[in-house]
């Protein structure tokens, strides 16, 4: 009961520090600050009054009063990720030679939400073929025959409050998928994301059977990627291997 209680307590300071009077914010800002992993240098907290765009005031979750930080330099160099709005939740990067001074900014409620992206089916056993071998097949398939195989799919990620995540497009395999013409592009099914100094990364798992041993263990596969453009209706991943572009889309 008396944890309870300072937790209460904990979020009602945070909220009239801010201005913030919505309950929604005060349980994400202990949430959120609970839940913060060691060796993160991130600075999370929630955008104050008096912010501007070439100032970010900021109330932290480490229960500290709001700070005051230079963005200029952070704004001219494309690293603020959604738009900082009074009692917004922030993932802050500071310069560890000025600590007056964000070198990065993201705003996680604009991550939050559901992204989509779409993607292309390819003809089966299509990157076994020669390159003479695709073009002749290509130019010889009636148009009306490519439009029926070769229709886009909707694959969507949803980032969730608590970190959690779902991957929604993917259609559970089937015998008849084995007697298709085209097959789809796999996507892993994430389930948990987290920022780390300023890197996004999303986790998966699959169900394995040991060899030699009784029962299952979850494996569990990490992705790291870097926001490369965060708005309202836009978000763009950059991996290893490339970028990927997602549309916002609204929720069902």
């Amino acid at each position: 009961m008396t944890k309870t209680i300072l937790t209460i307590a904990s979020a009602l300071l945070l909220l009239a520090a801010c201005g913030k009077k919505e309950a929604p914010q005060a349980e994400k800002a202990t949430d959120n600050y609970l839940k913060r992993q060691p060796g993160d240098s991130t600075l999370y907290g929630l955008a104050c009054d008096g912010t501007t765009d070439s100032l970010l005031v900021l109330l932290p979750y480490t229960g500290a009063d709001p700070d005051t930080f230079d963005i200029i330099n952070a704004s001219q160099q494309k690293q603020i990720f959604g738009k900082p709005f009074i009692g917004d939740e922030l993932a802050v990067i500071l310069n560890p030679e000025d600590k007056a001074e964000a070198l990065t900014v993201i705003n996680l409620d604009d991550l939050k939400g559901q992204w989509a992206f779409m993607v292309k089916p390819k003809l089966r056993d299509y990157d076994k073929m020669s390159r003479r071998l695709r073009r002749r097949m290509m130019a010889e398939m009636p148009d009306s025959v490519k439009e029926s195989l070769l229709v886009p799919r909707e694959y969507v990620l949803q980032f969730k409050r608590g970190y959690s995540m779902t991957t929604r497009g993917m259609k559970r395999q089937q015998t008849t998928d084995e007697m298709s013409a085209v097959v789809y592009p796999e996507i892993k099914r994430y389930t948990e994301w987290r920022l780390f100094n300023g890197k996004l990364i999303m986790a998966s798992g699959t169900m394995e059977m040991p060899s030699g041993t009784k029962g299952t263990k979850l494996k569990i596969d990490r992705d790291t990627c870097r926001i490369v453009e965060l708005t309202k209706d836009t978000l763009v991943l950059r991996f290893s291997d490339g970028d990927w572009s997602f549309y916002r889309k609204k929720n069902d």
